[in-house]
């Protein structure tokens, strides 16, 4: 059996970085991905797809990306379900994401207080990787 699900789209808003009891990181975030085709309209439809990172991956996404980024992600779909406070069970599908790649580097933010690393940062580690050296 295969459940792999390969996404390329832009985020729809913050990551949101949280800690289980356990500390284990997980962030989550929405990922807007365009249909492949036009509707009848012959505009393109765009799905909007929640998506689970964890460990320390979920630490990077949450320290890297932005509202806005471009992004691969490569993982499993999964479909869970839950009580709600009304007592009706609700369904939730999403994907957790083994891989999450990078695909821009998005822009540096105008807000000095931001947390969030910035390119400049991020290419300043990537400077010390000896084999990236040109």
């Amino acid at each position: 059996m295969l459940n792999r699900v390969i996404l390329i789209g832009r985020l729809v808003a913050e990551p949101e970085l949280r800690y289980t009891q356990s500390g284990t990181a997980v962030t989550n975030f929405r990922l807007a991905v365009d249909r492949p085709f036009t509707n009848q309209s012959g505009e393109r439809e765009t799905d909007f797809i929640p998506i689970v990172v964890w460990d320390k991956q979920a630490e990077t996404c949450a320290n890297y990306l932005a509202k806005g980024r471009l992004v691969a992600v490569d993982g499993r779909m999964q479909v869970r379900s839950y009580d709600a406070q009304d007592g009706s069970r609700r369904w939730v599908t999403e994907v957790v994401a083994q891989d999450v790649r990078f695909l821009d580097w998005g822009r540096q933010s105008d807000q000095g207080s931001d947390t969030r690393k910035t390119a400049a940062q991020a290419d300043d580690y990537f400077d010390d990787v000896p084999f990236l050296k040109e």
